[in-house]
């Protein structure tokens, strides 16, 4: 053989590494073909019975793919192409649906921290140039850490200053009610002289 004739080295081994996986492709296809099996499909939840479809629909449509290929013929201008631009859509489809699947029953309500400043802002035109700036720190959500921080720092005091007065409070009426230690009443539960026993 002349060297003009001669396969290149490179050309060799794509062929050998195609060839292989190849081999891989047919060792596993009877589990993937398992997949189409209605009784098996019937079994699946919905979201899993169309994963499954759309796998084995991707599957089939690569294959073909690559056999166009190895026959000299490009995909592009074969009919495939919309065939994957299809399946391409349902794949956008089903992974919204997947998503969906997994948000909360009740969306969580968000706060859009720029249209609540503008509107803040807007309704307060006397604001000093400091409250503007902190107003669009708020925004972008700068300083919003040690704000959280304060707010709970604060819910903590206003909780202890509850507990002490209601603490007072209670010693308070204690007292009043039940009078001192020394047996000495006041307020409502005073002795009746009038009652004899």
């Amino acid at each position: 053989m002349t060297e003009s004739t001669a396969v290149p080295e490179s050309v060799l081994d794509s062929a050998t590494r195609t060839l292989a996986n190849v081999e891989q492709v047919e060792a596993h296809l009877p589990e993937l073909l398992s997949l189409s099996d209605p009784e098996v499909l019937a079994k699946l939840p919905p979201l899993q019975r169309a994963q499954s479809l759309l796998l084995l629909a991707k599957a089939t449509t690569a294959l073909f793919t690559l056999r166009l290929r190895c026959s000299g013929i490009q995909p592009d201008d074969h009919p495939v192409k919309t065939e994957l631009e299809r399946l391409n859509l349902y794949q956008d489809k089903l992974e919204r649906f997947i998503d969906l699947s997994r948000a909360p029953l009740r969306p969580s309500t968000t706060l859009n921290y720029q249209a609540a400043t503008r509107f803040i802002e807007n309704s307060l035109p006397d604001l000093t140039p400091g409250q503007r700036q902190s107003m669009k720190d708020v925004s972008k959500r700068e300083g919003t850490r040690i704000k959280y921080l304060e707010k709970t720092v604060q819910k903590k005091r206003k909780h202890q200053s509850v507990q002490t007065a209601a603490k007072e409070f209670l010693e308070k009426a204690s007292l009043e009610l039940l009078g001192d230690s020394q047996g000495s009443f006041k307020g409502p539960l005073q002795v009746d002289a009038s009652y004899k026993d």
